[in-house]
This record gives structure tokens, C-alpha cells and sequence, in this order.
């Protein structure tokens, strides 16, 4: 699969905002997405880029902790090469 062509615009942008440092994960078998400390209005969203493996915890937590978001390698690839893998500072 082509992620690239797969994902939608919301997928996208919520990489984006992953990218960019501004995401939180919860350590869950299903994950939940935090946006500048806000819940994210989509979590089939959030639920779909972390079990396609575009985004991980950036760090291990206990069961239903917050932690950063951190976007994976695919993932960067997913947003066309134009983010870099990791947790922005």
C-alpha cells in the first residue's frame, strides 16, 4: 500500500501536527491522540496512523499514560519525505 495516496487530508495534517512536536500519545492498545493537550476530535484517525505504524509513543509509559508522539519513519515517508522521523524539540 501506498500511504502517500492513502491517506486523507485529516491523516495528513494530524501527521503534521505529530511532526511538528505537538502530540501526545496515550500507551494503549488503542492509542488516543492528544493536539496541544487537547483530545483529538478523530480518534479512528489517531487509531488507524498508529496501528499503520506512521506514529508511535515516542517513549514507554504505564497503561493509559500520556506521552509524547512520536512519528515513525514510515511516517515521514507517508508525508512525502517532507517531515523528518522523530519528536520535533
Amino acid at each position: 500500500m501506498d500511504v502517500r495516496t492513502e491517506l486523507n487530508h485529516r491523516e495528513r495534517a494530524t501527521l503534521r501536527a505529530v511532526a511538528e512536536g505537538h502530540a501526545e500519545i496515550s500507551c494503549s492498545c488503542e492509542p488516543d491522540l492528544f493536539v496541544d493537550g487537547l483530545a483529538c476530535c478523530d480518534q479512528h484517525t489517531a487509531h488507524r496512523l498508529a496501528h499503520l505504524g506512521l506514529v508511535a509513543p515516542a517513549r514507554g509509559g504505564h497503561w493509559g499514560e500520556r506521552v509524547p508522539a512520536l512519528l515513525t519513519d514510515a511516517g515521514a515517508v507517508a508525508l512525502g519525505g517532507l517531515a523528518r522521523p522523530g519528536v520535533a524539540a
